[in-house]
């Protein structure tokens, strides 16, 4: 991981847990509280399944926030990961309340009460290389678009709530008797898991700490990762060791765009991209044109574009 020795950089730390929260309405306004006290921005989503969120500040207020957290005792042994970043990716700090804290629109399934087998990043080449093995990427199609690990599935969805049509229609606990599931930052993987137990397969495993813990601990040379990892803030992307990637991400479909898009005769600043291009409404290719314009004079007068960020922090904790 790059290191900050100075402590002059901000501190983006992803963190959730499923535990159950029964008074998660009672904590958000004292949390939110918190977070303003400390100067910290992001999002966290709470509800009764637990916590889950993506925060950015200084090194003393992302350690303040995450031991006040901890005084919890059922989030005593709360974990997170941490990244580094010159400006802070997030222009304020909510604490929402959710049905789920990662949607998958399935009643009466309880990662806290049993879920798959955590595999750790030092481990998980092994288990992997394992012929017998479903290697399943259970993020979005965008995401695995521009990095996977090498021979996973990619179920093609939009969205987390696509993944139990996926396993219904394409795995049977009969002939696929060993899973192991991955995402961003473990949350999915951790939530499919729970789910891939419930409807009958017995031997489910996911990455503890996600595709970013094993960026971190794991040696370039050493990896089984192929491209880079999409996260959900200004970076758009990171390698290995954490350090930012090469995408940058198309304000108008969101889409993460690489060099090669950039290039291509579909890419219009602001208004499309390869991925996006001839799919959008006369409405909406003129709608992001207008806002493209704005920012621009936005930065020539040395201000910030809000709709820009807004946009771009649509989603910002999934991991």
């Amino acid at each position: 991981m790059e290191k900050d020795p100075d402590n002059s950089k901000i501190v983006v730390a992803a963190l959730y847990k499923f535990v159950e929260l029964e008074d998660y309405r009672e904590i958000q306004p004292e949390l939110l509280k918190h977070c303003e006290q400390y100067a910290v921005k992001g999002t966290i989503l709470l509800a009764r399944e637990g916590i889950n969120g993506t925060i950015a500040g200084s090194r003393d207020a992302i350690d303040a926030l995450l031991a006040t957290l901890r005084t919890d005792p059922r989030l005593s042994d709360l974990t997170h990961k941490e990244s580094y970043t010159d400006k802070i990716p997030f222009l304020r700090m909510k604490v929402r309340l959710k049905k789920e804290i990662v949607t998958m629109g399935v009643p009466d399934i309880s990662p806290a009460e049993k879920a798959g087998t955590y595999v750790e990043p030092e481990d998980w080449n092994t288990l992997i290389s394992d012929p017998e093995v479903l290697l399943i990427d259970t993020r979005n199609r965008y995401e695995c678009d521009i990095g996977t690990f090498e021979n996973a599935q990619n179920p093609q969805t939009d969205s987390f709530r696509e993944f139990p049509d996926y396993v219904e229609k394409n795995l049977n606990p009969g002939t696929h008797k060993k899973i192991a599931m991955f995402c961003t930052g473990g949350i999915r993987c951790e939530k499919a898991s729970a789910y891939m137990l419930s409807r009958g397969f017995e031997e489910v495993y996911h990455l503890r700490g996600g595709i970013l813990k094993y960026l971190e601990k794991i040696k370039s040379e050493d990896s089984l990762w192929n491209g880079e990892c999409f996260v959900f803030d200004d970076r758009v992307a990171v390698d290995h060791g954490l350090a930012e990637g090469s995408y940058e991400q198309c304000h108008a479909c969101r889409h993460p765009i690489s060099i090669e898009d950039k290039a291509s005769e579909q890419y219009r600043p602001g208004v499309s991209c390869p991925h996006c291009y001839g799919k959008r409404s006369a409405a909406q290719v003129a709608g992001a044109t207008e806002r493209h314009k704005q920012m621009q004079l936005a930065k020539q007068r040395k201000q910030k574009h809000l709709g820009a960020v807004i946009e771009r922090q649509k989603k910002p904790v999934e991991q």
